[in-house]
């Protein structure tokens, strides 16, 4: 069995080097810790065959590639755009669109509402809608274990730009930034009991 992880430990190390992939951007692609890749390459515990068929679709190979010893490297492909490469553009494209949305509305109020003092609010406004963007995007496309830092950001910016624009119309409530601190606590065990879920 130890010569088995071993092979397989190899094989696994190769693909990953030969794709120039690091081991915490594998264990992503295969919603893993990284310690348990570093634990398959250390031959110190085994994927299952479930995952050991994941591993050899993602780097398409067949899955006998995986458990033989010495296997040939599979011959390189033409280079294909990264999707993940294109998803990252996408997002953030996207998050550029709510600014420019933004400045847009900035522009068209100041040059069509006259005697308007507080238009930068949009800017403000615009800082939890990215958020909101960002969200999405990661929980489609990327990591969903780092959505409880998006949701920390759009917590707290979503309650700074309430406490700014009622401080511009004078009126004081800065007690709403505590609403953060439970708020963030609740944010933390969450993302404990999804980490731990994975």
């Amino acid at each position: 069995m130890q010569d088995l992880k071993n092979v397989i430990a190899k094989n696994i190390i190769r693909l990953r080097q030969n794709a120039k992939m690091t081991q915490i951007e594998l264990a992503e692609r295969l919603s893993y810790s990284d310690k348990a890749i570093s634990k398959w390459e250390r031959a110190e515990s085994m994927p299952d065959i479930t995952v050991l068929k994941v591993i050899a679709d993602l780097f398409e190979v067949p899955l006998d590639y995986l458990v033989t010893e010495e296997p040939e490297l599979p011959k390189e492909k033409p280079v294909l755009p990264d999707k993940r490469h294109n998803h990252k553009v996408i997002t953030s494209l996207s998050i550029l669109l709510v600014w420019f949305v933004a400045t847009l509305c900035y522009v068209l109020i100041d040059v069509i509402v006259v005697d308007v003092q507080n238009h930068w609010l949009v800017f403000l406004y615009a800082l939890p809608v990215s958020c909101v963007v960002w969200l999405v995007f990661n929980s489609i496309w990327f990591n969903t274990r780092y959505n409880y830092l998006i949701v920390s950001v759009l917590t707290w910016t979503v309650l700074a730009s309430a406490v700014i624009s009622l401080f511009v119309f004078s009126i004081s409530a800065w007690q709403l930034l505590l609403l953060g601190i439970p708020g963030q606590v609740i944010i933390t065990i969450w993302s404990r009991l999804e980490y731990r879920k994975k």
